[in-house]
């Protein structure tokens, strides 16, 4: 990370080797995983406005590079116009995200109202708009001038930072065709089948979701690797009305806010942990799956590669973008294991394997699906006893809890406090009174449980924090919801189809229909993850799935997709997935036909939408039961406002394409100048020896970066840059016949990772029970700095215990590193922590001032006793010190003056 001294950002220099031990060629960003959490963060406060928003962004991005360092090519892929397919998907997220919003909006304002009534204390509400998170889809004005920010945050890239010096960055904006993952594995795919392609490079994937894995493993390249954030659960954030963490909305009582820390330093500061991001290595993951699809015996020759891509395929029927899950299949309840274990069991009937390049023999399908299917009814047996001895537990719980829960809890000074939290404690004030009201309490307790339990400030008004009562009602009665469809027993599939269709079980001809337009469904996602999209246009019909063992006879059931189809245009997919609410992102008269009740589609736009639960316990999980759209009542419906769009809405309704950026060094910059001084109008083909290998066709872009020319910054905040010597050009990847098979398989030359797990990892499991930890860097054999529990316990002794932060080592800054507001001075009397282990520092630092615990303690008169880190700190040199590269003592980085003073003692 990029760290700070006396107020300024000292940068990190990407172009030397990489910390983490491995070299990355590409980096991909699947750009909306990073845009979402910038925009919209969950565990912080939000940014005021956008251009906050579009820093935020640059941030993020300059974080992911200064961890992978690319050496040969950046490609940040936006979420283009998606297929039709991943649109109903969409317009279900989006639904739903403006209906929770406006009820979140309506029930805070109610309980603010509820809290002022009672005299409770609350800050002024802020007059903010909020910001709608649906404006991050294609076409919106949001868009657009994210796409100019990144040109921009490129270019200054180019010209200022040494580790972009020969990176080849492409960007492919919302304005490109195709969810950005997808863009992102069609030029992966197309560069493949390219003779000049390297098939040794190492491919690192920036994004959080599941199917990346699966995109990852279906390239077959065998140097793959995806990064994420760190998931971390439960993280703590602000209540919306009052600002205060602890609670939730719900839950807020209006109480005053608590003093933070000994002189309230901490009045504005929440206990933010700074993100982490971990690597999930695909050879690694190959390695665990040739042990677990490696199959003896077959009347076919084994191959891996070939396993690997059914077993891709299996994991779409426990859910993916585009279908419902099949009924009997929960990917929690171990479905995945269940599925390969048939698929081990019949794949010697089958005579072969499912798939090939993307393509599926249904044949072969229909035997592990009807082998499923003779197991469903002792899956949901099983699944209604798993969930009645769950709440059977959960219950016997609450009632132990309730049976172990004190009668009365004291409010107030007296309240019981964490032991994490080591705030010091407040003076007692007036503690007669105090000790008055509890001996009330307890006697009004022994009374009546239903007693109203108020206490009383010291200068005798009534408080709202008050002690603790108990609920009299009976916690257990939780309203379940209604299953209708009760799978557990009997006649379940006629009650499924009654009530998720509304047609008869006996219904042959319409089961029929489900079931082929779920295999249909199947062969277009795989055809989508291997070749590319096969239909623009193709989508599953129905809110459910069938059941497995009603796929029957689908060998014969065509899976041929229309060919020339094309991409929704951008204003028309905003049409296709936003609610009413979000209208305001669309031109004045296409906004009409969303809300006036003469629109020929207003039936397309419901205010409000049953959510079917469909068996799951939360909303979030359920099935919103909308409308599809009919794509040909759409598209004349617009026929009529088309000619009311401005210019500027006309170029953002339409398609566009990638775009390339080089610097002044790189090998292609001269050449692609060359182009623009000649002017040629035609596309030329890149020289692959000029550009790592890739290969393309460039083209004169309008709006191209050019050298010696400014480039205008779109973000006020942030300067134009006057000296600019980047280029950028338009990039369209190599072009193939429709028919084109790209094959899914390793490519010649390939060298294999050498490989990761030893014997003993294959036993292993959960961790042996201890929490789980990501290694550090890919130096699985690398040695941590130790403390023993002396120094831990010295430590915890002499650190300040008023940071403002939960728990007695925080993950938070070291003091004094960074400034207002952690650095504070040294309290009277209080003594520093001398040097722990300083021999063991790396030589890799960053300059700023040193934390307390490195810095030399000061002696007085007398010679001090030699105490047990003096000892160690003469002690010859135990652990070599590349082992330690980029961490110093408690894992902060070493800093400039500490080689200084290492330096000295040698």
């Amino acid at each position: 990370q990029a760290k700070e001294c006396n107020g300024v950002k000292v940068p990190i220099d990407t172009s030397k080797p990489n910390p983490n031990e491995v070299e990355f060629d590409n980096l991909y960003l699947d750009m909306n995983g990073i845009i979402h959490p910038c925009t919209h963060p969950e565990d912080k406060p939000a940014p005021k406005n956008e251009d906050e928003m579009m820093v935020a962004i640059f941030e993020y991005i300059d974080r992911i590079f200064n961890i992978v360092r690319p050496r040969r090519l950046l490609y940040m892929a936006i979420d283009g116009v998606a297929p039709r397919a991943k649109m109903n998907q969409q317009r279900s997220r989006r639904f739903r995200a403006s209906k929770e919003g406006m009820e979140a909006a309506e029930e805070k304002q109610k309980i603010r109202q509820e809290i002022l009534a009672k005299g409770g204390f609350l800050p002024p509400e802020e007059v903010k708009e909020r910001f709608d998170s649906n404006c991050i889809t294609p076409g919106t004005e949001f868009m657009d001038n994210l796409a100019k920010c990144l040109r921009y945050y490129i270019a200054d890239r180019l010209n200022s930072d040494p580790g972009w010096k020969n990176l080849t960055v492409i960007l492919s904006d919302a304005s490109a065709p195709g969810e950005g993952e997808h863009k992102i594995m069609d030029y992966i795919r197309r560069q493949r089948a390219q003779p000049n392609h390297d098939p040794n490079t190492h491919h690192c994937l920036c994004g959080a979701d599941a199917d990346l894995i699966m995109l990852g493993l279906a390239t077959h390249e065998p140097n793959f690797t995806i990064i994420r954030e760190e998931f971390k659960p439960n993280k703590p954030k602000p209540c919306a009305l009052c600002n205060q963490m602890g609670h939730e909305v719900k839950d807020c009582q209006g109480l005053p806010r608590e003093k933070q820390g000994k002189h309230d330093q901490f009045a504005d500061t929440l206990p933010v942990a700074e993100q982490e991001f971990i690597f999930i290595r695909l050879c690694v993951l190959r390695e665990y799956l040739e042990r677990e699809l490696t199959m003896a015996s077959l009347p076919f020759t084994f191959d891996f590669e070939r396993s690997v891509d059914d077993w891709v395929f299996m994991c779409f029927f426990v859910g993916n973008d585009f279908l419902p899950h099949l009924p009997s299949l929960e990917i929690r309840e171990g479905a995945i294991d269940r599925l390969v274990n048939i698929y081990k069991n019949v794949v010697h009937k089958t005579g072969g394997y499912l798939t090939e390049s993307g393509f599926v023999n249904l044949q072969r399908v229909q035997m592990i699906m009807l082998a499923v299917g003779e197991v469903e009814d002792s899956i949901f047996k099983k699944r209604k006893d798993d969930d009645d001895n769950f709440k059977r537990r959960q219950k016997e719980k609450k009632k132990r809890l309730k049976r172990d829960q004190p009668s009365f809890i004291p409010g107030g000074q007296f309240s019981p406090q964490a032991l994490g939290n080591r705030c010091s404690p407040q003076a007692i004030c007036n503690p007669r009174q105090a000790a008055f009201e509890m001996r009330m309490h307890e006697r009004q307790n022994s009374t009546t449980s239903a007693s109203p339990n108020t206490s009383l400030t010291p200068d005798g008004s009534p408080s709202l924090g008050g002690g603790i009562k108990r609920k009299c009602e009976d916690s257990d009665s939780e309203p379940e919801p209604e299953d209708n469809i009760r799978l557990w027993e009997s006649g379940w599939k006629q009650r499924y189809y009654k009530n998720k269709f509304d047609v008869d079980a006996s219904d042959e001809k319409f089961r029929r229909k489900v079931v082929q337009s779920y295999v249909e469904g199947l062969c277009w996602v795989l055809r989508y993850y291997y070749q590319g999209c096969a239909s623009w246009n193709w989508y599953y019909p129905f809110h459910y799935a069938p059941f497995a063992s009603d796929f029957e006879g689908i060998a014969d059931m065509p899976s041929d997709f229309e060919k020339g189809s094309k991409p929704f245009k951008p204003l028309e997919q905003l049409m296709g997935v936003f609610p009413a609410a979000s209208g305001n992102f669309l031109p004045p008269t296409w906004r009409k036909l969303m809300t006036d009740p003469e629109s020929s589609i207003i039936d397309f736009y419901p205010e409000d939408f049953a959510i079917d639960l469909n068996g799951k316990k939360y909303a979030w999980q359920g099935v919103a039961l909308l409308p599809f759209v009919d794509e040909r009542r759409l598209r004349a419906a617009l026929e009529e406002v088309y000619p009311d769009l401005t210019p500027e809405e006309s170029r953002r309704n339409s398609l566009g394409g990638d775009v390339l950026f080089v610097g002044k060094h790189h090998p292609l910059c001269d050449f692609i100048v060359e182009q623009y001084k000649t002017k040629n109008t035609e596309a030329v083909d890149i020289p692959p020896e000029l550009c790592h290998g890739i290969q393309g066709k460039l083209s004169l872009n309008d709006n191209a970066v050019l050298p010696e020319q400014v480039v205008e910054s779109p973000v006020p905040m942030l300067r134009d840059l006057t000296q600019n010597s980047a280029v950028s050009i338009s990039f369209k990847d190599p072009q193939f016949a429709e028919d084109f098979v790209f094959k899914a398989t390793v490519l010649p030359g390939a060298k294999k990772p050498a490989p990761v797990l030893k014997p003993g990892d294959w036993e292993k499991t959960n961790n042996d029970g201890r929490p789980w930890r990501p290694q550090l860097g890919f130096n699985r054999d690398r040695k941590p700095v130790h403390l023993d529990q002396s120094a831990f316990r010295t430590l915890g002794h002499t650190m300040p215990r008023d940071r403002g932060m939960p728990g007695m080592y925080p993950n938070a800054v070291p003091l004094g590193a960074y400034g207002a507001p952690y650095a504070r001075p040294l309290l009277g009397g209080q003594q520093q922590i001398p040097k722990l282990l300083s021999n063991l520092r790396p030589q890799e630092s960053w300059r700023g001032p040193t934390p307390l615990f490195q810095q030399t303690p000061q002696r007085t008169a007398g010679a001090a006793p030699l105490l047990a880190w003096n000892r160690m700190l003469q002690s010859p040199n135990q652990f070599p010190p590349a082992q330690y590269q980029g961490l110093g003592p408690m894992g902060y980085p070493q800093r400039p003056e500490d080689r200084m003073d290492r330096g000295r003692q040698v």
